[in-house]
Order: structure tokens, then C-alpha cells, then sequence
């Protein structure tokens, strides 16, 4: 399920910036490599587990340097697969979509005032 109109994504944004922001707003960065990063958030319901992911593409420098630009994508969330996975399929509960709309409208002004 992507998430569009939240301001989140084509901001381009340092990897430091990005880090830190995602840091106090309890995102993970997964998955990475010297070109692209994955920053996971994750949302609980009722045993349930859903992940609200940003994908960061590098358009200058390299992902170890703290001054590459990283271009975020669109974000969008996944149901989690036991024992690793996400469905993008599945259906995601309006609480949690909710409360994932709130959390990409804190990082789309913290964003915003860099």
C-alpha cells in the first residue's frame, strides 16, 4: 500500500539530516548498500505487525558519507510475513494507516524546516 500526498517523498535530504530525523521518530534503517537505504517504522495491531517503509536513493556521494543526498521515495506500508516478508497486498487496518499518516506528517515538517 503506498501512501501518496504526505510531502515525504522526492524531498531530497543529507544522510545525516535523514538519519537523525528518522533516529527520534523511531524508524530503523534496514536494508542498505552504497546507493539505497530502507527505513522501516513498525505499527501493532492486535498481534499483528505492519511496517511503514521509505526507500532513500543516493544522488550524490556514498551512502557511509554523513553529507550524501538521498532522494526519498514514496512511502508505503506491508503487512509482516512470519518469519521475514512484507504483503503490500494485504489489508491494513484504518488505525494503523492512521497513525502512519501522523508519523510521515511529523518527518514531512522536520523535513521541510532543513
Amino acid at each position: 500500500m503506498v501512501i501518496k500526498d504526505t510531502g515525504v517523498g522526492n524531498k531530497e535530504v543529507m544522510l545525516a539530516d535523514l538519519d537523525h530525523y528518522m533516529n527520534d521518530l523511531g524508524f530503523v534503517r534496514g536494508a542498505w548498500d552504497y546507493k539505497h537505504a530502507t527505513y522501516d517504522y513498525e505499527l501493532k495491531d492486535k498481534g499483528t505487525v505492519y511496517y511503514l517503509r521509505i526507500e532513500a536513493d543516493v544522488i550524490e556521494g556514498k551512502l557511509e558519507d554523513s553529507h550524501a543526498l538521498l532522494k526519498l521515495g514514496e512511502p508505503y506500508m506491508g503487512k509482516h510475513l512470519f518469519p521475514h516478508g512484507l504483503d503490500y497486498d494485504s489489508p491494513i487496518p484504518d488505525s494503523v494507516v492512521q497513525t502512519a499518516k501522523r508519523k510521515l506528517q511529523v518527518l514531512n515538517e522536520k523535513l521541510t524546516a532543513l
